[in-house]
């Protein structure tokens, strides 16, 4: 099971046992404690269907292809790059440069998320065009397109503004992969356990290309 799966689960559950708590007919001081009880997993059962949202977005990491992109030159340093997810969502991007770089978000959890066995997480974050000159990249357009929306709750959002009340949540780490734009070029990425991205040629002819642009 995913950890959006877990993690709603445990809501559930919580809720059920506030529900089942509060609704005891007995009276006094028991009647109180019960709904003292009641509240905790209330605001347990929001807590965990909090982390669930803000762990939709994101992949489990176990070494797969995270995307593949297709290049198509429009013009000088103007490429339209396709690209297709690991959920089968395909969206095209207008880049300036040489290079194309994809950005991913990684989270990596701290005892005892870590303990249970719960994987770490990446959601693809950014694609961008790259000047191959320093100078270039300095002076020359850019283009840069989010991939992944923060939506109502992003769980590294909520780590980094909440560290004390997450402190099972690491999402201090980031990964990038770039290759040279060419006219007809397909590339595979793939994220590996830790969290790094690897670009890769996914076809003879583009390897081809890389050799002869001295990749």
């Amino acid at each position: 099971m995913t950890p959006f799966v877990v993690l709603l689960a445990l809501a559930a559950i919580a809720a059920l046992l506030a529900i089942v708590l509060a609704a005891g007919r007995r009276r006094g001081f028991g009647r109180a404690l019960r709904l003292l009880f009641a509240l905790a997993f209330l605001v347990l059962a929001l807590g965990l269907a909090l982390l669930a949202v803000g762990v939709r977005g994101y992949f489990g990491l176990d070494d797969r292809e995270v995307a593949s992109l297709a290049i198509a030159q429009r013009g000088p340093q103007h490429f339209e790059v396709t690209l297709t997810e690991a959920d089968g969502r395909r969206r095209s991007f207008e880049l300036r440069g040489d290079e194309w770089q994809l950005d991913a978000r990684v989270v990596r959890w701290q005892l005892p998320a870590q303990l249970a066995g719960v994987p770490p997480l990446y959601r693809l974050e950014r694609l961008s065009g790259r000047y191959r000159d320093v100078a270039q990249e300095r002076e020359a357009p850019r283009s840069v397109h989010a991939l992944g929306s923060d939506g109502l709750v992003d769980l590294a959002a909520l780590a980094r503004q909440y560290p004390r009340w997450l402190p099972f949540v690491d999402a201090r780490w980031g990964s990038g992969a770039y290759l040279p734009m060419h006219d007809g070029a397909r590339y595979l990425v793939r994220i590996n356990p830790r969290g790094g991205l690897v670009a890769m040629p996914a076809d003879a002819e583009t390897e081809a290309l890389l050799d002869a642009s001295g990749w």
